[in-house]
């Protein structure tokens, strides 16, 4: 790249600027070309990264480059980038020799469908991605911006981890950064896409921030790698089976979603990024909507089963009731009994939690119950309303959700929606039983609106089980007729005022629309402290 320099001015350009000036003092001159016309060619250097070979070699493992990456995210001609010219200050093990510009790292802001976001996506090509002291420092200034200005912050991630030849710098560079996720949190959005490798101590920036995003076959998420795993505890596995895509948003829950490919976990990244709100400051974004606030839907009044023990698909309820029955879903495949997602009501982001009769009768169990408090959590930091559909017949019992701590983990689900003051409407479509009543954002936990379909059971328990416990076994078939008749309705409940209204259902999109709009200047704020302490 640089043979039409003479040897010394090569070795001055791929020095860093200090070496720059240890070598103007030993007396060797500069090229004789305008800085202008260096800066240029210095400009092009940084942008090659690691070098043409290298990118070519991530091209046949189907990945970008960070480059490439920002590209398709961005919207065209808007990214701006900093620190382009930064290198390492390593002087061990032959770094001192190794300075490319940029480093390891590409940082900056850009758009995305015209608003304002900061980026940062590690380059494999350059040291394998590995974080440096530099690197960091890279980072944290965007992290750092986007917290000033009030905008996301979206990562890129795709590491070996960390730099060895560094040593402690580099370990007190992933500090540096899991500080500043942790402040930024419930600041600004942040969003990372796990494109390539993240190991050891990288994955808990991921893990601190609001969604985790993978790319099928080409990222993986550990703690340890498989020849460590081997080592300490036996086992065999690969690196897909231990911390791929399949396993971190099916099993484990680590991951939100996962896509093909890089560029389709980058398209839904715009898409994602289109439903939140810049900040807690402000709120969610308005898009136009054609959509009729007063559309009925008749079709909602055949969609619950007679039988009450027949399941239905519930996102046959949410898509006929949110704009033009579009759900961005956010863990479609982890903890299926629940789902949680972003919609639009008059073009206004909406928060969606769903009990799914399709997936366990609907019963919570720990992993739901965690699913879904995050999403409440996340929802009430950003100023996003949320509405809620009740099909629970309680929580799964079981020894092993028992002893896995169900008490503790239900209570989260709870302490998520009584602790939220944003916008809370929800709407029992058929059975809310028990406990599960209470935690699924009920009037006493300070529920805005809560209605009930007619097809609505609101009662401790199912009538079979309460008459089996009340009448210990006598008169079973009569009395349950009896407690069917007073309590598997919603009238109980209405005659309470623990729901406001019972509702046609094809009038739930209506109803819901006019809500929002009168609670659009709710304004409700907790005891002040210095923070709460859930049982997490």
């Amino acid at each position: 790249m640089l043979s039409r320099f003479a040897s010394v001015s090569k070795k001055i350009l791929s020095s860093s600027v200090p070496v720059l000036g240890r070598f103007l003092s030993e007396g060797y001159a500069m090229p004789t070309i305008p800085f202008a016309e260096r800066l240029v060619q210095l400009r092009k250097e940084s942008q090659l990264g690691g070098g043409e070979k290298r990118i070519a070699n991530q091209h046949k493992k189907g990945k970008l480059t960070a480059r490439e990456r920002i590209k398709v995210l961005l919207d065209e001609g808007s990214f701006r980038e900093y620190d382009a010219f930064m290198t390492h200050r390593c002087t061990h093990f032959g770094m001192d020799e190794q300075h490319i510009y940029g480093d390891s790292i590409v940082t900056g802001e850009g758009l995305i469908n015209g608003r304002l976001v900061f980026i940062f996506a590690q380059d494999f090509t350059v040291f394998g991605g590995s974080l440096s002291e530099v690197h960091a420092a890279k980072m944290c200034k965007v992290m750092d911006a986007g917290v000033k200005v009030g905008a996301p912050v979206i990562g890129l991630n795709d590491s070996g981890g960390a730099r060895i030849q560094e040593g402690v710098d580099s370990l007190a560079g992933y500090a540096e950064v899991f500080q500043r996720n942790v402040l930024t949190s419930g600041v600004v959005p942040q969003i990372s896409l796990v494109m390539g490798p993240c190991a050891g101590g990288a994955v808990y920036s991921p893990a601190l921030t609001d969604f985790t995003i993978m790319v099928r076959g080409t990222s993986y998420l550990f703690i340890t790698g498989p020849d460590v795993v081997k080592t300490v505890t036996g086992e065999e596995v690969t690196q897909e089976q231990l911390g791929g895509a399949q396993t971190h948003t099916v099993k484990s829950g680590v991951a939100h979603m996962a896509y093909n490919n890089d560029i389709e976990a980058l398209q839904a990244t715009r898409e994602l990024v289109g439903y939140l709100p810049s900040s807690c400051h402000v709120e969610p974004p308005t898009i136009p909507c054609s959509d009729d606030a007063d559309r009925l839907c008749p079709a909602l009044k055949e969609v619950v089963p007679a039988d009450p023990n027949q399941p239905y698909d519930i996102k046959d309820v949410i898509t006929r009731v949110v704009d033009h029955g579009k759900l961005f879903e956010i863990m479609p495949d982890y903890a299926k009994n629940i789902v949680i997602g972003f919609g639009r009501m008059e073009g206004r982001t909406v928060g969606v939690v769903a009990n799914q009769p399709q997936e366990l009768a609907g019963c919570l169990d720990i992993d739901a119950s965690v699913k879904g408090a995050r999403f409440v959590r996340f929802c009430d930091a950003f100023n996003i309303p949320i509405i809620t559909f009740e099909d629970v017949p309680g929580f799964l019992p079981g020894t092993d959700q028992e002893y896995n701590g169900i008490i503790r983990n239900g209570a989260k689900l709870m302490y998520a929606y009584a602790e939220a003051t944003v916008p809370k409407i929800t709407v029992i479509t058929r059975k809310s039983y028990g406990g599960a009543y209470c935690v699924m954002s009920s009037k006493q936990l300070r529920g805005d609106k809560n209605y009930a379909w007619p097809t609505a059971e609101i009662a401790v328990m199912g009538a079979k089980g309460a008459v089996e416990i009340i009448f210990r076994g006598k008169n079973v078939e009569e009395e349950t007729k009896k407690f069917t008749d007073r309590f598997a309705n919603p009238m109980s409940a209405a005659e309470r005022g623990y729901i406001d209204d019972v509702i046609d259902p094809a009038e739930t999109r209506l109803r819901l629309c006019e809500d929002l709009r009168m609670l659009r200047t709710k304004n409700l704020k907790n005891h002040p402290r210095k923070h709460d302490n859930m049982p997490l």
